[in-house]
């Protein structure tokens, strides 16, 4: 991915509202489109648009195996209200028993070590399979999450996963993403 490519989708999309942004990302590269959801208030904006417009995008969530039901819960009524097929992508189960037969079920919480391993399994390798194949991965990040957040760019080049990361709430406020969940009534996580 050549820097100017970055730039140029930066300046042509960047007035340009969601719903419009999306349509967009989605006709420019065509099957090509991924976006991640893990059901909370902004990741609920986006599905909200894919849904009720019918943009056409592989979306989907990485189920770690530790998610709260309330989360299963949220992932249903989406799935339901938006008539969107919501593609879970697993940690390798094999992985997973070897993981917690050597270091024990909650062994994330005792070592950094633990924790990047377990993440590495129930959340990197799944992310992997999950985004074969998309050039653009959609994300519900804004800036206003956090101060390194605040440095984002509506299009990044993500090297790890050799992808273009496409970030249309990035300047999105706590009030922009709480009034659209309160006034179209989205369930959220």
């Amino acid at each position: 991915m050549e820097a100017n490519q970055l730039i140029e989708l930066e300046q042509e999309f960047e007035n340009v509202p969601l719903k419009e942004a999306l349509q967009l990302v989605a006709a420019r590269f065509p099957g090509q489109v991924a976006f991640s959801t893990s059901f909370g208030m902004e990741d609920q904006v986006i599905s909200h648009i894919i849904g009720k417009n019918k943009i056409p995008m592989k979306v989907f969530t990485l189920d770690t195996g530790r998610m709260f039901n309330e989360t299963y819960e949220v992932w249903q009524s989406t799935a339901n209200i938006f008539d969107l097929n919501i593609d879970p992508f697993y940690p390798d189960a094999l992985e997973i028993q070897d993981f917690v037969n050597e270091h024990g079920i909650n062994s994330m919480y005792l070592s950094v070590d633990n924790r990047k391993e377990c993440c590495r399994i129930r959340k990197i390798e799944p992310l992997k399979r999950a985004l074969k194949g998309a050039a653009i991965w959609v994300t519900g990040v804004r800036a206003a999450q956090s101060v390194n957040r605040q440095n984002f760019k509506l299009f990044e080049w993500d090297e790890a996963f050799q992808l273009i990361k496409f970030n249309p709430l990035l300047h999105w406020t706590d009030a922009d993403v709480a009034d659209f969940i309160h006034q179209n009534h989205t369930p959220y996580n």
